[in-house]
């Protein structure tokens, strides 16, 4: 299970990752997606001001999904990057509720360093709502950096993404990715925004010297129970 802040996080954090996983082991994967992602571009949050905005996001969404090829998906309402307006709990309840309908083994999140306070409640709804107790199910917890956001963390904040689990991508993988984010018409950005085609190229080649490997997607290992 993939629970995310806002429609794009899936793809920038782990598109192509996702893409290999699906078409190559055949691994089941539901996306959560808890945000709209729109209303803060205003000074003040009008869902209805933005209403066609919205619609047209949704509909990016099944786009893009159609590119990577995860099996479904479950779209909430939640303020954009206005989380920490919301009671925890209640994202809490989103994700075991979601956690109870596909009773997945592995969650991929958001890093809980990253600059945008969706994704730092995002990561601690997610931890809540896999607390390591008797019966629960969910036995890996696995971070992603999501470009622009991740990296724009102050220099000094000893909350850094450091990843120490890779994942080896193709091109193929990549460009699944890349053709997922253009679907999304108002998060995609030209060269040099973190969120553009050649960025987004970029970064899998960087994790990939990193390791060794053409290309890569990079993630931080926080639980798992073997």
């Amino acid at each position: 299970m993939v629970v995310v802040a806002h429609p794009d996080d899936e793809l920038l954090g782990l598109g192509a990752t996702m893409h290999k996983l699906i078409h190559e082991y055949g691994v089941k994967t539901h996306l959560v997606i808890l945000g709209e992602g729109i209303t803060s571009r205003s000074d003040e949050r009008n869902v209805e001001e933005w209403k066609k905005e919205l619609e047209v996001h949704k509909k990016n969404i099944h786009s893009a999904k159609d590119s990577i090829g995860y099996n479904n998906v479950s779209i909430y309402d939640f303020p954009d990057n206005r989380f920490d307006s919301v009671a925890l709990l209640d994202l809490v309840k989103v994700i075991e509720k979601e956690k109870l309908k596909f009773n997945p083994e592995i969650i991929f999140t958001h890093h809980g360093g990253d600059l945008n306070i969706d994704h730092q409640r995002t990561f601690e709804a997610v931890v809540t709502a896999i607390r390591p107790m008797e019966h629960e199910k969910v036995s890996t917890l696995i971070t992603f950096e999501t470009p622009s956001g991740t990296e724009w963390r102050a220099s000094t904040d000893p909350r850094h993404f450091v990843p120490n689990l890779f994942f080896e991508v193709s091109e193929k993988d990549i460009d699944a990715k890349i053709k997922g984010m253009e679907y999304y018409e108002f998060e995609k950005r030209k060269y040099p925004h973190p969120r553009s085609p050649e960025s987004l190229k970029i970064q899998s080649q960087r994790w990939g010297i990193v390791v060794g490997k053409p290309y890569a997607e990079a993630f931080h290992l926080v639980r798992q129970v073997c």
